[in-house]
C-alpha cells in the first residue's frame, strides 16, 4: 500500500473543495432559517405546536447534516493536527449533532401530539422511517465508535480491524440522514405549500435547499472517500500508537 502523503496539488485542489463544502452548508442553515422565517411563522415551543415544527428542519440540518458532515470530514480537514486531539473533537462534534439530533426530534413528535383539534400521525411517511433509521445508526456509530476509539485498553488491532466497518456505516449514516431531509423537504412541500405545481417563491427556496443538500452530501463523501485526500499519520501518531502497543503487550 501506498503511504506517501498527497501531492501538494491534490492537497489544495482538497482545501478548495473543503472550502466549498463549508460554504455550501453554511448555506444550507441559512436558507433553512429564511425558509422558517418566512414563510413558516417562525419558531416556538409546545404552546404553539404548529411552529414548534419549525426547530426539527432548521435542527435537524445544523445537526445530522452539517455536523455530521464535518464531523467525518475532521480528520481529513485538519490532517496535520495530533490525532488524539481530533478523536475527542471528532467525539465532541458527533456529541453536539445528537443533542441537536434530540431536541429535533422532540419538536416534531410534540407538534404532532398536540395539535389541535387532533393529534397528527406519527411515524407513517417513508420521510419518518429513512429518518429515524438514520438517527439509529448514527448514534449506533456514536456509541460504538467511543467505545473502541476512546475508551482506554481496546488492543489496537481491534481498533484496526473495526476502522473500516466504523467508517463504512459512518458514511452510510449520513447518506441516510441527506436522503431523510430530502423526503422530509418533499413532503413539507407537498403537505404545505399551495399550488405547489407553480411554483411559488416557497417552492422554489425548498427546492434551492433541496438541491444544495445534495451537493454538500455529494462534496463530504468524495472528501472522505477520494485516496489522494487521506490523513497520513505524523511522527507523534506513530511514536503513540507505538508506545500503546508497548504498554498493551506488557
Amino acid at each position: 500500500m501506498d503511504n506517501s502523503p498527497p501531492p501538494p496539488s491534490a492537497l489544495n485542489n482538497f482545501r478548495i473543495l473543503y472550502l466549498v463544502t463549508q460554504l455550501v452548508g453554511i448555506t444550507i442553515i441559512i436558507l433553512v432559517s429564511c425558509w422558517i422565517g418566512i414563510h413558516l411563522n417562525g419558531l416556538g415551543w409546545s404552546s404553539r405546536p404548529s411552529i414548534q415544527f419549525n426547530w426539527h428542519p432548521l435542527l435537524m440540518s445544523v445537526g445530522m447534516i452539517f455536523l455530521y458532515g464535518n464531523s467525518i470530514l475532521i480528520y481529513r480537514g485538519f490532517r496535520y493536527a495530533r490525532k488524539k486531539p481530533l478523536k475527542i473533537t471528532h467525539a465532541t462534534i458527533h456529541g453536539a449533532a445528537f443533542i441537536f439530533t434530540v431536541v429535533a426530534l422532540v419538536a416534531v413528535f410534540d407538534s404532532h401530539n398536540l395539535a389541535k383539534p387532533n393529534p397528527i400521525p406519527n411515524m407513517y411517511t417513508l420521510h419518518s422511517w429513512v429518518g429515524l433509521s438514520a438517527v439509529i445508526l448514527f448514534s449506533l456509530q456514536y456509541v460504538f465508535g467511543f467505545g473502541a476509539y476512546l475508551f482506554p485498553g481496546v488492543r489496537e488491532q481491534l481498533r484496526a480491524s473495526y476502522m473500516p466497518v466504523h467508517v463504512f456505516f459512518g458514511v452510510a449514516g449520513f447518506v441516510m440522514a441527506i436522503a431523510a431531509a430530502l423526503l422530509g423537504l418533499l413532503e413539507k412541500a407537498i403537505f404545505s405549500v399551495p399550488n405547489y405545481a407553480a411554483l411559488p417563491p416557497q417552492a422554489v427556496l425548498i427546492n434551492t435547499i433541496g438541491l444544495l443538500y445534495i451537493v454538500y452530501g455529494g462534496l463530504v463523501v468524495f472528501l472522505v472517500t477520494e485516496r489522494q485526500y487521506k490523513r497520513h499519520p505524523l511522527p507523534e501518531d506513530v511514536m503513540l500508537l507505538t508506545h500503546s502497543a508497548s504498554v498493551g503487550s506488557s
